[in-house]
């Protein structure tokens, strides 16, 4: 049985550079109305500052078992981060040092784990991208296949292969690539509202400074849902 399928095409780099200039909180809000994408919260940066915009490569482990990550990462390349499901197990780490810095090596762009990690320190100290739950000093083992670059569940979203992968300080996101135009689309236009409040916002505090207290800092939304209550 072959285990390891190959890898999805890449995400063209115009999409990975109008994601550059969004962030989980604006996609996961023009996911809103899907209600899925956003993973779990308590998956999360290792260390402060890690950011990750990749094509997904997907790794169905065993639960307690890393032997498939250890393929995957060997497998893997620029342009693409490691999703990988645990099968709800708590008992042991995943990867560490040793394997977060070979997949640096090879080029991926990062691991997104359902579980937890070790080594916390050392991967601070290596600044490449890993999203986990958490850590725990106790080891895998290396036993039972899995596979890569099947359908998967991570964080509670269904991920495939080749969807678009974003995260950052506040969580991970996942967009399947046929939304992807639709929510960037959603995002982006969410993203230039919140630019007009921020300089909006800007402006009033500037002007409330010098005494003047005319003119309204709520936006206009809020009188309407307000309003509504009131009817």
């Amino acid at each position: 049985m072959n285990r390891l399928k190959s890898k999805p095409p890449l995400i063209s780099k115009s999409i990975i550079e109008r994601a550059k200039k969004l962030n989980t909180t604006l996609i996961a809000d023009a996911l809103h109305d899907s209600n899925t994408g956003v993973m779990d919260y308590k998956i999360k940066p290792v260390s402060s500052g890690m950011k990750v915009i990749a094509t997904a490569m997907t790794v169905d482990m065993r639960a307690g078992d890393n032997l498939i990550l250890h393929q995957a990462i060997y497998a893997g390349s620029e342009g693409y981060v490691l999703i990988a499901d645990r099968k709800g197990h708590k008992e042991n780490a995943y990867l560490g040092e040793l394997m977060a810095g070979t997949a640096h090596a090879v080029g991926l762009e990062g691991i997104i784990i359902d579980g937890f990690v070790r080594d916390k320190e050392a991967l601070c100290e290596l600044g490449f991208p890993i999203f986990a739950k958490g850590f725990t000093p106790k080891g895998p083992c290396k036993e039972r296949p899995g596979e890569v670059n099947t359908t998967i569940t991570c964080g509670g979203v269904t991920v495939h292969p080749g969807d678009l992968v974003i995260g950052d300080e506040d969580g991970v996101v996942v967009v399947s690539q046929i939304k992807i135009e639709d929510v960037f689309s959603k995002a982006e236009k969410k993203l230039a509202y919140e630019q007009k409040r921020l300089e909006e916002i800007a402006e009033y505090g500037r002007n409330h400074k010098k005494g003047d207290t005319e003119g309204v800092i709520e936006p206009s939304w809020l009188k309407n849902k307000i309003g509504n209550f009131n009817m």
